[in-house]
C-alpha cells in the first residue's frame, strides 16, 4: 500500500511517527512521512535508513522566544481546556495552512492516512480524498468511557465524560470546521470522537502495562503498546564525560524537562536553579540536562554533571531515578528502562501520566511546575520507596516483550488489506 503519515509537535509527537513509519516500510508498504516540528530546525537532516520518504514542513513553526512564551503561559494555567486553545493557537495555526496543503498533496498519493490525533488538517484531507483515516493518540488521557476519568472520582465519569466532551468541542472545534467551510464540508459536531478519535481506526501508543483497556471502548480503538525504535542518529550518544561520571559513583538521579526545558539564559538559569538545589537538597548524584549550563553560571563537580542531551533509551538504565516533565515519550521511556519516576507537570496531560505512574506505585504523586519548590522536589526524590524499582523493573519486563511498532503494523495490515508483508 502507498501509506502517508503526518505528524506534528515536538520530538515526543515525532519520534513514535518514526518508528511507526519505518516499521511500514520494512513491511513493505510506500510509506510517506510529513512532520512539522514547533520548536526545532533539527529534523531537515533526517533521513530513513529503510526508505521512508520524509518531508518536514513547515518548522520549526515558532521561534525561541515565542516557545518560551507559550511554555511558561501553559504552565501557569489551571484551565487544560484554555491550555489547549493556547497550544493550538501559538504552536498550530502558524503552520496550519502549510500542513493542510501538504495534508491534501498526501491524501492524492496515498491509499491509507495515519495522522496525529491533533491533525485536523489531515483528518480533512482524507475524508475529502475519501480515502481511510487512522488517528494516531500517544496518551490515553482523552478516551471517554463510563469507567473512568481524567479527574479519578469514583463515580459519574459518564457524565464527566458529556462535560468534557462540550467543553472541548467548545474550545476545539471552531479550528477544523472553519477549514471544513472553505471546502463545503458540513461541520463536525464531536470534535473527540469525530476528528481525535477515528471511528474508522484509532492507535493507541501507549504499553498495555499502563494502559488498561476499557470495557466499553470500540473496536475501532486499538491499544498498540509504546511505539519505540532504536536510537535515531540525531539524539546522539553518551559522552566520555557521561561514562565518566556514572562509572564514578552511585547511579544518579537523570533531571530532564525535555522539550518543556527552557532554552533562553533567563529562564534556563531559573530552572537550573530549581534542580540544582533540588538535588543538593536530596543528597544524591545527579545528571541535569538543560541546553547550556556554563552560559548561565553552572559548572559541573563530582556530586552534579550537567549535560546538554542524553539519549533517554542509553542513560535512563543506568540511573537510580527520573525527575521528568510527565511528556508521553519520555515517561514511557523511564518506564521501559525500569526505573521509578518524579512527575513535575506544566500541563494537565503530563499531570495525567504522572498520576498514572503513582496508579502503579513506581512515582510518588505528580508535582505541579507552577507551584514546585526546590525543597518539595527534593522531598519526592528523597520519598522514592524501596519498593519502587522492584516494581518498576517487573513491568519493564513485561514492555520489554511488548513490541508497539509490530503491533500497530499487523493491525494496519489486517485493517486494510496489506496481508503480514
Amino acid at each position: 500500500m502507498r501509506i502517508g503519515l503526518q505528524t506534528w509537535g515536538s520530538h515526543g509527537d515525532i519520534r513514535p511517527f518514526v518508528a511507526l513509519a519505518e516499521g511500514l516500510r520494512q513491511a513493505g508498504h510506500e510509506v510517506t512521512l510529513l512532520l512539522t516540528c514547533v520548536d526545532s530546525d533539527a529534523y531537515a537532516s533526517l533521513s530513513s535508513p529503510s526508505g521512508v520518504k520524509i518531508r518536514v514542513v513547515a518548522s520549526p513553526v515558532i521561534d525561541l522566544a515565542e516557545v518560551e512564551r507559550l511554555g511558561e503561559a501553559a504552565a501557569r494555567m489551571v484551565n487544560p481546556f484554555a491550555q489547549t486553545k493556547m497550544l493550538i493557537e501559538g504552536g498550530f495555526l502558524p503552520a496550519e495552512a502549510a500542513m493542510f496543503d501538504a495534508a491534501l498533496q498526501l491524501a492524492a498519493e496515498c491509499d491509507v492516512l495515519i495522522g496525529h490525533f491533533f491533525l485536523y488538517p489531515l483528518q480533512i484531507a482524507a475524508e475529502r480524498a475519501r480515502k481511510p483515516y487512522v488517528s494516531v493518540l500517544l496518551s490515553h488521557v482523552m478516551v471517554p468511557s463510563a469507567h473512568s476519568h481524567p479527574i479519578g472520582l469514583p463515580f459519574g465519569q459518564g457524565a464527566l465524560w458529556r462535560i468534557t466532551r462540550w467543553a472541548l468541542h467548545k474550545t476545539a472545534a471552531r479550528y477544523p470546521n472553519r477549514l471544513r467551510a472553505t471546502l463545503g464540508m458540513a461541520p463536525v459536531r464531536d470534535v473527540l470522537t469525530e476528528v481525535w478519535l477515528s471511528p474508522e481506526l484509532t492507535l493507541l501508543g501507549v504499553s498495555p502495562r499502563i494502559c488498561a483497556r476499557q470495557p466499553d471502548w470500540a473496536p475501532s480503538l486499538q491499544v498498540t503498546g509504546f511505539l519505540d525504535m532504536p536510537n535515531m542518529q540525531l539524539e546522539g550518544r553518551l559522552t566520555d564525560e557521561v561514562e565518566a561520571f556514572l562509572a564514578a559513583g552511585e547511579a544518579p538521579v537523570y533531571f530532564t524537562f525535555g522539550s518543556w526545558t527552557p532554552r533562553d539564559i533567563k529562564h534556563q538559569s531559573e530552572n537550573l536553579r530549581l534542580l540544582t538545589d533540588a538535588a543538593r537538597l536530596s543528597g544524591r548524584r545527579a545528571v541535569i540536562q538543560t541546553p547550556d549550563a556554563k552560559a548561565c553560571g553552572f559548572h559541573s563537580d563530582q556530586q552534579i554533571l550537567y549535560v546538554s542531551a542524553s539519549p533517554h533509551h542509553l542513560i535512563f538504565p543506568r540511573c537510580a531515578a527520573v525527575v521528568h516533565h510527565g511528556g508521553a515519550g519520555t515517561t514511557q521511556s523511564a518506564t521501559l528502562a525500569g526505573r521509578p519516576s518524579v512527575v513535575v507537570a506544566n500541563i494537565a496531560e503530563q499531570e495525567h501520566w504522572g498520576q498514572e505512574l503513582q496508579r502503579l506505585g513506581i512515582a510518588g504523586k505528580p508535582l505541579r511546575r507552577r507551584s514546585v519548590s526546590a525543597g518539595k522536589l527534593a522531598s519526592r526524590i528523597r520519598a522514592l520507596r524501596p519498593d519502587m524499582p522492584a516494581k518498576a523493573a517487573a513491568i519493564a519486563r513485561a514492555m520489554v516483550r511488548e513490541n508497539g511498532v509490530a503491533t500497530a503494523v499487523r493491525i494496519i495490515n489486517e485493517k486494510y488489506g496489506g496481508g503480514n508483508a
